[in-house]
């Protein structure tokens, strides 16, 4: 049994996660034969009921922006959170969850579509429809996707996830934790390189 485990605490529709998605599919590829890697999601805004007032949406525009400048990767502004628009992340989360329970295989795939949805091709990812189409692109059956999503399992795991990253402190994404026989710690919050986030980790792997 491998005892070192990569836990990547993130959010499908927080902005620096999808700036970092690169970074954290490329530790994927190159360290699976190293170590687990785990996706525990974060609640960035679960439970929103509120829409979202147009200073706030400014000011969230300014922080994908600043993604963008940084880390390179693709966002359409125009028309993004259009008037109305409830910032709720429970449902895209509590949905990767469900991904989990069908297919633990497609997972992250689901993970990264919700968040490419979300900020490159604005669809309401808080939708179950909108859901279920994202699911039936990488092959699963929608109907399968939406009674799993419903199910109080999904509801239960979700609430596990949240529950798990405020015990362990942490208010933030993206946030890198491993773990191993001596217990957990804390490799990187935010965002990092690829470069600089390998270094961390090698030098954890050899201790």
């Amino acid at each position: 049994m491998n005892e070192k485990t990569l836990w990547y605490i993130a959010d499908p529709m927080c902005s620096w996660c999808w700036g970092f998605a690169p970074v954290i599919e490329e530790i994927r590829l190159s360290y699976r034969n190293f170590l687990k890697i785990e996706l525990l999601l974060g609640g960035l805004r679960p439970g929103t009921k509120q829409a979202i007032a147009p200073a706030q949406r400014e000011e969230i525009m300014h922080h994908w922006k600043a993604v963008k400048r940084v880390t390179g990767q693709s966002f359409r502004f125009e028309g993004a959170m259009p008037e109305g628009f409830i910032y709720d992340t429970e449902p895209a989360s509590r949905g990767v969850v469900a991904m989990f329970l069908i297919n633990p295989e497609v997972m992250f795939p689901f993970f990264r579509s919700i968040q490419s949805s979300f900020y490159v091709e604005q669809k309401d990812v808080t939708k179950p429809e909108i859901l279920m189409q994202i699911a039936a692109d990488i092959g699963i059956d929608a109907k399968l996707f939406l009674r799993v999503y419903e199910s109080d399992e999904a509801k239960k795991q979700i609430s596990i996830h949240f529950n798990k990253v405020r015990r362990w402190g942490i208010h933030s994404s993206p946030t890198v934790i491993v773990q191993n026989a001596a217990g957990y710690s804390i490799l990187n919050r935010g965002y990092c390189s690829l470069e600089a986030l390998c270094v961390q980790l090698d030098d954890w792997l050899n201790t």
